[in-house]
């Protein structure tokens, strides 16, 4: 499913509305969602504030960021919410990716 954040840069208002749609889709059985960025040309902690509150109205279930411009990317990548773009954090497996554990591996 996708739901697309309009531009050039979200409201309050807008949020609320695309966290209650987000909501739904996932009780009308959605698996996955992919929020579209690309209107969102005022990269700002704005944007950064609403991307963060649908993460949290996702629950854990899947939700990724698309067409995210540089920006925005970069601000992402600063407050540590990389993994919204589905790129690894430096050092990390990518999401999704289990690291391999052999047999008789302590428990961690």
């Amino acid at each position: 499913m996708r739901l697309v954040l309009p531009g050039p840069r979200p409201t309050a208002r807008d949020v609320d509305g695309l966290c209650a749609r987000l909501v739904r889709l996932y009780e009308g059985g959605a698996t996955a969602v992919v929020c579209d960025a690309g209107a969102v040309t005022a990269a700002d902690l704005g944007a950064v504030e609403a991307l963060a509150r649908l993460r949290l109205a996702a629950r854990g279930r899947p939700f990724r960021v698309s067409g995210a411009r540089p920006g925005l990317r970069a601000l992402l990548d600063l407050v540590g919410l990389r993994e919204l773009l589905g790129e690894a954090e430096e050092g990390e497996p990518a999401v999704g990716v289990q690291e391999g554990v052999e047999p008789g591996d302590p428990a961690v």
